[in-house]
């Protein structure tokens, strides 16, 4: 009975994982859409695609510190 607790347990765990993963590619994508549509040229440092690069740029340095 144990084993299957704990098989259930592991796949529960494992789908919430994925659902997370899944919803945080869906934010990536709107977000590079947003970038596109507001003007991907801009250099501006006050712009929205500015703040975007900022963005992933320290998402890509909180990853690469782990």
């Amino acid at each position: 009975m144990k084993e299957i607790i704990d098989y259930l347990k592991a796949r529960y765990l494992n789908e919430k994982a994925q659902g997370m993963v899944e919803y945080a590619l869906i934010v990536a994508f709107i977000v590079g859409v947003a970038a596109i549509v507001f003007g991907a040229n801009s250099t501006d440092e006050g712009s929205f695609t500015a703040a975007v690069k900022g963005g992933f740029k320290k998402a890509s340095d909180a990853i690469k510190g782990v």
